[in-house]
């Protein structure tokens, strides 16, 4: 992808751990221009992320490479996506290339 957008700097963060995306979005989410957001089966089971996500004000755009609505019935609700910027799915690894364009896209 940073082939694509050499002119962004981007940082990774990857997690199994609730409570480290937690602290992580705490640590980016005043400074950083925008976040993308793959939380897996956190998206349906974590009111802590979905907190830390409206504590802070770096906008967040959560991305799932599936499609959620396809699947089990038990992840067709994100908590999270009700305090992101916007949700972007089942469109693969090019899901994180739209989360990082809906970015560059000025609003109309």
């Amino acid at each position: 992808m940073v082939a694509y957008y050499n002119h962004i700097e981007f940082e990774y963060f990857q997690s199994n751990i609730e409570g480290e995306l937690v602290d992580y979005l705490q640590k980016v989410g005043f400074s950083a221009d925008g976040i993308i957001l793959n939380a897996g089966a956190y998206t349906h089971t974590s009111v802590a992320i979905r907190d830390a996500i409206s504590a802070i004000t770096t906008p967040v755009v959560e991305v799932h490479i599936s499609n959620i609505l396809t699947r089990e019935s038990f992840r067709h609700e994100s908590l999270i996506g009700p305090v992101c910027k916007g949700s972007i799915m089942g469109f693969g690894l090019n899901s994180y290339r739209l989360g990082v364009e809906s970015f560059l896209v000025q609003e109309l």
